[in-house]
């Protein structure tokens, strides 16, 4: 006899969330190895490719990995010419990446292809269907990140 899973018996959605993370991670890997990207450098590239100019700090924010991944990253997009440093003319201390030329056209033959990827993922959904969907993960990290940041300001003493 065959029972119907309960609620509380299914995959947590923060399971399933992981798991879609997993698959696009790995396909995209695999769309991009031929340029030489990995999933997490395309992301920086595009991070750069929004806002310009931004320090291995800022850039570590908007590309969801720590600091010292992403001072390694930036050291080796710069190795193979995709960016370039310079002093912030604020803080001399500071370096300021860009993209080069070369970190644009490699990005303007990568995108098409991650985009695909989504297509994909999407294709079995109508237009609702997906302005829905994007909304429900907006919403979730929305939520989530609000949340982190509170516990991180009451960790560094920021709240009382």
């Amino acid at each position: 006899m065959v029972t119907e899973s309960r609620a509380e018996d299914a995959p947590l959605t923060l399971y399933l969330v992981k798991r879609l993370e997993l698959v696009i991670r790995s396909l995209m890997d695999d769309a991009l190895r031929p340029f030489g990207l990995t999933t997490l450098q395309y992301t920086a590239l595009t991070a750069l490719r929004h806002r310009n100019g931004l320090s291995s700090a800022q850039l570590a924010r908007r590309s969801f990995v720590r600091p010292q991944t992403m001072h390694t990253m930036v050291l080796t997009l710069e190795k193979y010419g995709l960016i370039e440093r310079a002093e912030d003319p604020a803080n001399r201390r500071v370096l300021l990446a860009t993209l080069t030329e070369r970190g644009k056209q490699v990005l303007d033959e990568c995108t098409p292809l991650v985009r695909e990827l989504e297509d994909r993922m999407l294709s079995g959904m109508d237009d609702d269907r997906r302005a829905g969907f994007r909304r429900d993960l907006e919403d979730g990290y929305g939520i989530l990140a609000s949340h982190a940041n509170a516990q991180r300001a009451l960790t560094n003493g920021g709240g009382e």
